[in-house]
């Protein structure tokens, strides 16, 4: 249908070339079909992405896993069951979600600065600076009342959505929906639907909780949401009415996404007052013994003893009783960095577990910092 759409904007009655006419005039028609065209191929993006956004009715409601689903609901926590038909039956199917979600395909190594340059960049730095300038009364009470820097939380919110410019138009329950009954085949393909048909659960609950219309809650494919990309069951445990009108909105008030950024990472495992550094650059032996210790997880587990007995050595000060984890970023085909991370850039970890999103995180904080002369 696109297609045709294009083709119709873009088409030249046949008898036109049997004209004669000037080469003025042949100049502005080719001009004017040029335009034509461009217009149609405009509206045929408008409208594939709309499409995209919008998927295709599916009855998922004659799935037996969706219907298991609303009677768990029923059981569980006492939904309605005729009304809860009712949502379900106009979920759409969203194949967008499914294609995004699929593991990138083997074969590229990666590369720390490539992802860096794509975060700390003029744009989202400025884009930082204006929102703490603008927030700056609540980045201080959150920092003052949690003990997470304003620069963490700031970098945070710059990454997942560029301070609210990118926080995605899906219909959370169309693409939690789709991903929790028709994941694509994958190795976690089981726990990935289990994930989502969890949080399927929590954005009804959610939606009850507030009193609002299910279908209002919009977010990316995946179906995060607001400012700093919450899932639902996170805006659930984790969400703070930071501002005190009444409800956590993190989709419209700045306030409310500082103040449960700030939660979410103390409630894993950031320490205020942690004399460790965040992270800090760290030199490796050629002889290789600190390999053992790459790969411990998300967790500070060695002491500064520790390291210097298995090669690794730092320029910064190291207090003692401190603990640290070895972090490998790898740069493609040039180097790898290694860097001792503490306790507090592991908590970022469990906001994103990728060593590369929090040093990102970390990164994009000072740079908006120093943008701002401090």
């Amino acid at each position: 249908m696109l297609a045709l759409v294009a083709a119709a904007f873009a088409m030249v009655p046949a008898h036109a070339a049997e004209k004669k006419s000037s080469p003025k005039k042949s100049a502005k028609a080719v001009k004017d079909a040029r335009a034509k065209a461009a217009a149609a191929a405009a509206l045929a993006k408008a409208a594939a992405a709309k499409s995209a956004l919008e998927g295709e009715p599916v009855n998922f409601r004659s799935w037996q896993a969706v219907a298991d689903f609303e009677n768990d609901m029923v059981n569980k926590y006492g939904f309605d069951a005729q009304a809860l038909k009712e949502v379900m039956g106009q979920v759409n199917y969203i194949d967008a979600a499914v294609q995004l979600v699929k593991p990138a395909p083997p074969g590229k190594p990666k590369n720390w600065q490539a992802y860096r340059d794509r975060f700390i960049e003029p744009v989202r730095i400025n884009a930082g600076v204006e929102f703490w300038n603008q927030n700056a009364d609540a980045l201080a009470r959150a920092e003052a009342e949690y003990g997470v820097p304003a620069e963490i939380i700031v970098g945070i919110i710059g990454v997942e959505t560029v301070y609210g410019r990118n926080v995605g138009r899906f219909r959370v329950l169309d693409v939690l929906t789709t991903l929790a009954f028709a994941y694509p085949d994958a190795p976690n393909r089981l726990d990935r639907q289990t994930f989502f048909r969890g949080e399927l659960e929590n954005t009804l609950l959610l939606a009850r909780k507030s009193n609002i219309d299910p279908f209002s809650l919009t977010g990316s494919y995946a179906g995060a949401v607001g400012l700093p990309q919450f899932m639902p069951g996170s805006i659930l445990a984790y969400g703070v009415d930071f501002d005190a009108d009444g409800r956590i909105d993190l989709r419209n008030s700045p306030v409310d996404a500082i103040g449960s950024v700030a939660n979410f990472l103390v409630q894993h495992g950031w320490r205020a007052g942690n004399p460790a550094p965040i992270v800090t650059p760290a030199q490796v032996s050629p002889a290789r013994g600190w390999e053992a210790m790459l790969g411990g997880g998300l967790k500070a587990t060695y002491t500064p003893e520790q390291l210097a007995a298995g090669g690794v050595t730092t320029a910064a000060m190291m207090p003692a009783g401190t603990f640290y984890g070895l972090v490998d970023l790898q740069n493609g085909a040039e180097a790898t960095e290694y860097w001792l991370a503490s306790d507090n850039f592991f908590a970022i970890t469990h906001y994103n577990r990728s060593y590369f999103y929090a040093m990102s995180v970390v990164e994009l904080g000072r740079a908006v910092r120093s943008a701002r002369g401090q």
